[in-house]
């Protein structure tokens, strides 16, 4: 079984934390980090990754022409598609292969996963099994009802086709641009059972998260912990720090709580991690060549003109201001800026009914 995940430079303290949980459980298992970096350095190594594979050196066609396009956060999302054809390519003796987004801690073997890909081609976890929770309700609908942040394929020919439709569209459409009904890797899954034959994995141990945390029935027995019976395999701490305690003060009881334990524990091992500041590791796709940073506004614009991104080969050899000429950007940026800057500060500070309360406002008058 091959299990990897996909970051920057800037993530490998939570990589290091998932990879050395993974080798503890389960044994069997290769693992292996994307790495959207160009190049390999020294301090990325660790030895509980059994390999290090540099995005670029998975792609087919042009890389720079590709990345240049996205934000650091999309980048890493965006080679994923790609990542598994090329191990599929790679490892041809193997049948499973899964992914982890690189803030998942595993506790446990994956026994019931393992046995469904004898079987089923794809295995999608939804990011709520019950409902109630009116707020990840509505995330789920901006975000996507499935979370990617946890994908697992057997080697079928439904699964390969499965993998080669959603890496196209994540070829020319991995944004994080919920106005406009994408959000990344993500969002394109809802998809998925509509066109695929796709398990829609109800266990509850399997990408537990901060959002299933409302009347979760989290129980400790003898060392061992369980979500209203299932044993827990891994949890997938997303929004690790402010929003994750968010989630535990609104939707968890005063006092001891198992996943407070759990919780505790894992951002010791995840600090501990980070005591080189790895996480401070400048993105090497951040900036030009000639280490000018590269504006956001300056890539959305790009990846909107297929006239200018297909005419160039090295986007990274030009400037912010050669392309604010040729894509006419200024009075684009100066419009954009605001506006994708309200939205988040709105999404962000007061969640996504406050936000859509107020695009249904304005759309009225």
């Amino acid at each position: 079984m091959i299990i990897f995940t996909s970051i920057c430079a800037n993530y490998l303290h939570k990589a290091r934390t998932l990879a050395k949980s993974v080798k503890e459980n389960i044994p069997d298992a290769t693992f292996i980090v994307c790495l959207t970096e160009r190049e390999m350095l020294p301090q990325f190594e660790y030895p509980y990754f059994d390999q290090i594979v540099l995005a670029k050196d998975a792609w087919e066609g042009n890389f720079d022409r590709f990345i240049f396009k996205h934000a650091i956060v999309e980048a890493s999302t965006a080679v994923k598609g790609q990542f598994f054809r090329y191990l599929y390519k790679t490892f041809p003796g193997e049948d499973k292969f899964i992914y982890l987004d690189p803030d998942v801690y595993v506790y446990s073997d994956f026994t019931e996963l393992r046995a469904l890909l004898d079987t089923r081609p794809i295995a999608l976890c939804p990011h709520l099994l019950d409902p109630g929770n009116i707020d990840m309700e509505l995330s789920s609908t901006a975000h996507g009802v499935y979370n990617l942040g946890f994908l697992g394929v057997n080697r079928s020919q439904e699964a390969q086709n499965f993998i080669n439709w959603w890496a196209e569209r994540l070829y020319l459409f991995c944004y994080d641009d919920i106005i406009n009904g994408i959000f990344t890797d993500q969002k394109w899954i809802d998809l998925a059972p509509c066109f695929f034959d796709v398990e829609i994995f109800k266990h509850r141990g399997y990408d537990f998260a901060p959002w299933s945390l409302l009347d979760c029935g989290m129980t400790e027995e003898d060392g061992n912990f369980y979500v209203k019976g299932d044993p827990i395999r891994f949890i997938h701490f997303s929004g690790y720090g402010d929003s994750a305690q968010k989630c535990m003060r609104d939707w968890l009881p005063e006092g001891d709580h198992p996943f407070k334990r759990l919780y505790a524990q894992y951002s010791n091992i995840h600090d501990a991690n980070n005591l080189d500041a790895i996480s401070k590791t400048p993105w090497s796709y951040g900036s030009y060549k000639s280490n000018e940073k590269i504006e956001d506004e300056i890539r959305v614009a790009y990846r909107k003109d297929y006239d200018v991104m297909f005419s160039l080969e090295d986007p990274f050899e030009l400037s912010n201001s050669y392309f604010s000429e040729k894509l006419n950007t200024r009075k684009f940026i100066k419009k954009s800026k605001g506006m994708f800057s309200k939205a988040r500060h709105i999404i962000r500070t007061q969640g996504f009914r406050s936000f859509f309360k107020k695009v249904i406002k304005k759309v009225i008058k």
